[in-house]
């Protein structure tokens, strides 16, 4: 039992992997872009401007992640981008908007991967199925057709982003969120708030359990939304 479970895991972080980095990658390019577009050209000149997924890497945050989808549960991280908010017209605007790039951009990853669910259930596949199985189902059922492949894959990457986007805006520095709350805080709150970025990793590591339910909820309205939509248009 233990090889099987272990190897459609295998399979599974095989399928899953492309999705999280491309995932991955956009919410860092957005984060660059964004920067730019404030006036610092740090990330670009360093080419984090790029799709290539292997200028976004963390070698250790990639091992942290395939060991930890292989166990039931994916958690990683990319290589952060850097910002110099001296560079930039009204700092604490970029730093809002820097920040909040990421989610936004992992927001928009999940609204297209809807709009093209919507599509692939006016094609013919099983979308409220596909969006509630995961990939699984790709290679443990049989005579799955081509559409319900794609659409499996589709509300993965749904998932994917809607995860990373939950995630990253806890307020917790280093996270996203953590940056926003500085950003729109009071002075010293905003103080008190960004000193915690140097026990960041170590407060989401302790609360890991807590996050994980936290995030839960607002992802099951999410889904249950996705759901209510489909059935609204006769998908199944």
């Amino acid at each position: 039992m233990g090889p099987e479970v272990s190897g459609e895991r295998l399979l599974e972080l095989m399928l899953v992997l492309p999705l999280f980095l491309f995932s991955l990658t956009v919410h860092e390019v957005a984060h660059a872009w964004m920067a730019r577009r404030f006036g610092d050209y740090t990330a670009a000149d360093e080419g984090r401007l790029s799709l290539d997924p292997r200028v976004h890497i963390d070698p250790i945050g990639l091992l942290m992640f395939l060991l930890s989808a292989l166990a039931g549960y994916g958690f990683g991280w990319a290589k952060p981008v850097p910002v110099r908010l001296g560079n930039c017209r009204n700092p604490l605007q970029a730093m809002f908007w820097v920040a909040a790039a990421g989610p936004l951009s992992n927001l928009l990853q999940a609204a297209v991967a809807v709009l093209l669910m919507l599509v692939l259930g006016l094609l013919g596949a099983h979308v409220s199925e596909a969006l509630l199985a995961g990939v699984r189902p790709i290679f443990q059922a049989t005579g799955l057709g081509m559409l319900d492949i794609v659409a499996c894959l589709v509300g993965y990457f749904f998932q994917i982003n809607l995860i990373l986007m939950l995630f990253n805006l806890i307020p917790i520095p280093p996270l996203d969120g953590g940056r926003i709350l500085v950003s729109i805080l009071p002075y010293r709150l905003a103080g008190l708030v960004a000193s915690l970025e140097r026990y960041g990793f170590i407060i989401l590591l302790l609360g890991f359990r807590f996050i994980g339910t936290v995030i839960v909820i607002p992802l099951t309205i999410a889904f249950q939304s996705v759901l209510a939509l489909f059935a609204a248009v006769g998908l199944s």
